[in-house]
């Protein structure tokens, strides 16, 4: 496992957030919730110092230093018409002069808005497609033209959630250990896997004995937990390990009855949760994914779920431009 570990932190990566985030107390928050409420804290990746943050940015160090080591010139990756990691790869690009080429699905935006405006201003060529099972094929065609074209692209796909991406990652689980916590439970947003693959990788990796639970933001629970588990395996081949060092003999916990109507849409209880984290901590969560994840963690506390010794690590993942759509 230690050589495991040593190998996960030689990966190489690029520094676009070079800088530890946070570990805050939401004393406030719990106290709300009553005298039975666990400890709770809460990972700021929202606060990662590149391109407004979030999850994504751990992921593009490490596959944008996989693009470097293969010579690529230009990104290509897909997303929605908010996409955050449509806007992280489009600013990871701008500041390693790379072209971005962004295969967005659904119609152009009159007026672009939040992840839409800043695609935009960190330079990206955007492509519109009408379906997610578009976009796969519109990237690998956007790959050959650039290829006809002297270029050499670099194929993300979405999430930047491959085991390159994951183990990225993985390695900030070890400033969760460095600032001197060993949570119970960690609770985050999941969707393409790799956020959720990168923090039970690193868990075990470091020796925690943490659950790590997943709500889904689109996705139902078996389709999510097979991925993550083929990512995990995947991860340990990549760091010549066993996939059980990895966490990955365990069964992944996903929970997918909090994603309401459908992707990106609020429900009741995400609005509730949105409005308590901004009402007794300050802090902004996201409608599409941290505050879906945020609900299925109030309405556990509320359950009795969790011991008031225990400590409860919500990890942001980010995604807060969402609010400005």
């Amino acid at each position: 496992m230690a050589t495991a570990l040593a190998t996960l932190m030689s990966l190489p990566v690029v520094g676009l957030a070079p800088h530890p985030t946070p570990v805050d107390e939401l004393s406030r928050l719990r106290a709300t919730l009553g005298s039975s409420a666990p400890r709770l804290l809460m990972k700021r990746d929202d606060l990662l110092s590149f391109a407004m943050g979030g999850n994504k940015v751990r992921k593009l160090q490490a596959v944008a230093a996989e693009a470097i080591a293969a010579r690529a010139d230009a990104l290509i990756t897909c997303g929605g018409i908010q996409s955050n990691h449509a806007r992280v790869t489009a600013a990871a690009g701008a500041v390693l002069g790379l072209r971005v080429v962004l295969v967005l699905n659904g119609a152009p935006p009159a007026k672009p808005t939040a992840n839409a405006l800043l695609d935009r201003l960190f330079g990206a060529e955007i492509r519109y497609v009408a379906t997610r099972e578009a976009r796969a094929p519109l990237m690998e065609t956007v790959a050959a033209e650039l290829r006809v074209a002297g270029h050499r692209p670099f194929v993300v796909p979405l999430g930047a959630s491959t085991p390159t991406g994951a183990l990225g990652f993985a390695r900030a689980v070890t400033e969760v250990v460095a600032a001197g916590y060993r949570p119970q439970t960690i609770v985050s947003a999941t969707s393409s896997g790799g956020t959720q693959a990168g923090l039970i990788a690193g868990s075990a990796l470091l020796g925690l004995e943490t659950r790590v639970i997943g709500v889904s933001a689109d996705d139902p629970a078996a389709s999510l937990s097979r991925t993550v588990t083929q990512l995990l395996e995947a991860m340990a081949r990549q760091l010549g390990a066993k996939p059980s060092s990895l966490g990955a003999a365990a069964p992944v916990e996903v929970d997918d009855g909090w994603v309401g109507e459908a992707y990106g849409v609020p429900t009741p209880a995400s609005i509730e949760a949105l409005e308590l984290v901004a009402r007794t901590e300050g802090i902004l969560l996201d409608p599409v994914y941290t505050a879906k994840a945020m609900a299925s963690l109030l309405a556990r506390i509320r359950g009795g779920a969790f011991a008031p010794d225990q400590t409860v690590l919500f990890w942001h993942t980010g995604g807060q431009v969402a609010n400005f759509v």
